[in-house]
């Protein structure tokens, strides 16, 4: 028995060690493949066609890697050059699928690490999806609507050529919101002259689907009230603590509050916000007016409700250093913003769930805190993918030329949640991992796409 686990770890060892060795530069791509390769062990044994197809090196290379020249005029006239990037991952199971992402930090490491965790997330739904991400290393933030325009223009004057209904189809991310899929489809329906499902998070006068902008802050609301159900336990009372200030904290926000939760915080990168009474239905209004019609930044709150403002602290900052009293942790932001010590901190101040809004926020080490502690942890692909199923409910709307009603999609995107998490414990119940929803999703994700790459040979 020892052998064998041996044979299984060094054969996984094996991958990394390769991709480490030819993708030197990207420490976010490393670290998900470190993460999902290190929980599918257990499936080498059981799946020797696997071993013999290579699934598990190919799993880790991309269909293929898209990068291009971004050029575009500022409102003074000067020219402005950007990065543009899609990796098209893998599509055993679907046309590629996945976001795009607007913003300084963006490279192709981090567009690698974002399309790969796609693939097991996008499997995770049921629905017929491959993974892909992109995006660029632009700001939108302080720009005027002018030339996010122009930007966005001359970037679909790129991607066009590599996406289609059938295809690849993008949806936004991290600085992708509305406005900017306005511009991007409006300019992809003029050049390729079709109104196709080719972007998804559309608008709902041209074929967006209701629920789209609130389904990965639902989505993983509803995965944490089923993690709760496995222990017993109501979400009604909880104090939660939420980050970030984008469509996935608002709305997580919002269904917290339906569902009789109380969250208190709230952050963009200039500060965070700790509101104890609760942030309700009436300061949430506020919040969504100050970020998606105003822009502004979240340290206005303080201004029109009791609250305190911690600049240049994350929420995870705050419940470390002020020890913050909170049952429930939904990191929202971006990837890797809860380390061990913060991770370490929550545990302290009471914390026993971690539902994971933003795409790998949490790192290697402060996983381990959660899994040591016991800690309820809904990871990523599983507990954040509600966004792109509600993608794919999209998608399917688009082709059959309906739109469905709030309460059917939402209908759609709980059942999916319940479905998600159970797929996770039943194959972490499978693999010899009870109750481990990070093996538990990587496992399930991973089996239906390396089925769909087996049967088609080596290609």
């Amino acid at each position: 028995m020892v052998m064998r686990q041996e044979v299984q770890t060094t054969l996984i060892q094996d991958v990394i060690a390769r991709v480490e060795e030819k993708d030197p530069g990207q420490p976010e791509f490393h670290q998900a493949v470190r993460e999902i390769m290190g929980s599918l062990a257990p499936t080498v044994e059981r799946h020797p066609e696997f071993v013999k197809a290579k699934i598990y090196d190919r799993i880790v290379v991309p269909d293929r890697v898209i990068m291009f020249r971004v050029p575009w005029v500022d409102d003074q006239g000067e020219v402005q050059v950007n990065r543009g990037y899609r990796v098209q991952f893998n599509n055993a199971i679907g046309p590629y699928k996945g976001g795009l992402r607007f913003h300084p930090s963006v490279n192709l490491g981090i567009i690698k690490f974002l399309g790969f965790e796609q693939i097991f997330k996008n499997s995770l739904t049921t629905l017929a999806m491959g993974g892909a991400k992109g995006g660029a290393d632009f700001e939108p933030k302080g720009k005027s609507d002018g030339e996010v325009m122009r930007f966005c223009q001359a970037f679909m004057g790129e991607l066009y050529r590599h996406i289609g209904p059938d295809t690849d189809v993008p949806a936004g991310d991290i600085g992708v919101g509305g406005r900017e899929i306005g511009y991007l489809y409006g300019y992809y329906k003029k050049i390729v002259n079709e109104h196709a499902s080719t972007l998804t998070g559309k608008g709902l006068e041209y074929g967006g689907s209701l629920i789209r902008p609130e389904a990965t802050g639902y989505g993983a609301v509803y995965f944490a009230d089923e993690m709760l159900k496995t222990r017993g336990i109501e979400m009604r009372g909880k104090v939660a603590a939420v980050s970030g200030a984008g469509n996935v904290a608002q709305y997580t926000i919002e269904k917290l509050n339906q569902m009789g939760a109380r969250p208190i915080s709230i952050s963009d990168s200039d500060g965070t916000i700790i509101d104890e009474e609760g942030i309700d239905e009436e300061k949430l209004g506020y919040i969504m007016d100050l970020k998606n019609v105003r822009r502004g930044r979240i340290k206005e709150y303080v201004n029109h409700y009791r609250s305190t403002y911690y600049p240049g602290e994350s929420v995870w900052d705050v419940i470390r250093d002020h020890n913050l009293q909170v049952d429930l942790a939904f990191p929202s932001a971006t990837q890797n913003e809860i380390d061990e010590a913060e991770a370490y901190a929550l545990v302290q101040n009471g914390c026993f769930l971690v539902s994971e809004g933003a795409n790998m926020p949490s790192t290697p080490s402060a996983i381990q805190v959660y899994q040591t502690y016991k800690v309820l942890y809904g990871p990523a692909k599983a507990a954040n993918a509600g966004g792109v199923a509600t993608s794919g409910l999209e998608m399917a709307q688009n082709s059959m030329r309906l739109s469905w009603s709030r309460a059917e999609v939402d209908d759609r995107l709980h059942k999916i949640m319940r479905d998600i998490h159970q797929a996770c414990l039943d194959a972490a119940d499978a693999y010899g991992c009870p109750g481990d929803y990070l093996v538990g999703a990587n496992i399930a994700g991973f089996l239906k796409v390396a089925n769909a790459m087996l049967a088609y040979g080596i290609v």
